[in-house]
């Protein structure tokens, strides 16, 4: 089975078309490498090109019999979502929309989506189920929101197939070392605790010390992305052997105050962590926990990498290895 991967050449793409060559999938790897990397692929054929060429869409659904499509590809910064929003809504809901026109014109129905935990804004309680109402608070969010939007209009006339994977905190690297997180620039705390230590980032910054939470700091959700991919494994044998379209939430179910994963870091480390208190940004959320029940029930899904030591231990020596 050809397994069409947009974005295959990023962190949690690269991940997944792992994952997939190693369940005999043929993957074939789509992406632009404006920000993805060759060096982070690991297996399958690469077909150079952009979401936003629809000859070149064309082309690649042409030349190999694509029965399925993971779509990972997307602007992901919120900050910059904020500053240019116009950038983020042409390029992740435009892209997408081209991606389905493609799919459909070549008569291919199933779509896995990389989702966000932002879609739910500013949550009214936690752990989040997939239930609760969604409110994105930034245009990245937004975006996802708007392509969840897009999946359920074009199942219900189309007869496309989906299941939108809404991730918390993807962290860690690959255990094995073959690829892992590459950024730039990096946002997520984890990197860049070990960049810091590393000295290719300037000291930690804490955003924010007086949330309700035990130690005032904010409370996330991590997932080892080794985890997550395999979570795309299991959601497209589930929409290959049982074409319902759903959303699923992919989280441990577990928190960590950012004080905490600084603490943890230099546990694995071994060396002290830098860091200067600010004042907490608009719009973050005290905790963001998962409920991964569904995931559970409905896929099968068991996490075997995401007990936070793995997960730093994995980035630390994915790090230390582009040093």
């Amino acid at each position: 089975m050809n397994v069409l991967v947009a974005g295959g050449a990023g962190y949690i793409g690269s991940h997944t078309v792992k994952e997939l060559t190693r369940e005999d999938y043929n993957v074939v790897t789509f992406d632009n490498f404006s920000t993805g990397k060759r060096d982070l692929i690991t297996g399958g054929k690469v077909f150079e090109g952009d979401l936003m060429d629809r000859h070149c869409l064309k082309q690649v659904f042409k030349k190999y019999k694509i029965s399925a499509v993971l779509h990972f590809a997307s602007l992901i910064q919120v900050k910059e979502s904020f500053e240019n929003p116009q950038k983020y809504y042409r390029a992740n809901l435009i892209s997408s929309m081209n991606l389905l026109e493609a799919m459909m014109e070549a008569g291919v129905n199933n779509f896995i989506f990389s989702s966000s935990a932002a879609v739910y804004g500013l949550p009214d309680k936690t752990p989040i189920t997939e239930s609760h109402n969604l409110h994105p608070i930034n245009p990245y969010g937004q975006t996802k929101f708007f392509v969840e939007k897009i999946l359920q209009d074009y199942s219900r006339a189309y007869g496309i197939n989906f299941i939108s994977l809404r991730y918390f905190n993807a962290a860690g690297a690959d255990p094995e070392g073959q690829t892992g997180e590459m950024h730039d620039p990096e946002t997520h705390l984890i990197p860049n605790i070990l960049l810091s230590l590393l000295g290719e980032k300037k000291k930690l910054e804490v955003y924010g010390t007086d949330f309700p939470t035990p130690d005032g700091t904010a409370i996330r959700d991590y997932v080892h992305v080794t985890d997550l991919a395999k979570a795309h494994v299991l959601a497209l044998k589930k929409l290959l052997s049982s074409p319902e379209s759903m959303f699923i939430n992919l989280g441990s179910n577990n928190g960590f105050s950012v004080l905490e994963i600084i603490k943890k870091a230099e546990e694995v480390t071994g060396k002290k962590v830098p860091h200067t208190l600010k004042l907490r940004r608009k719009g973050d959320p005290p905790i963001l926990l998962a409920s991964n029940k569904k995931a559970k029930e409905l896929l099968g899904w068991e996490l075997s990498c995401s007990d936070i030591e793995t997960i730093i231990s994995t980035a630390w020596s994915w790090h230390q290895s582009l040093d």
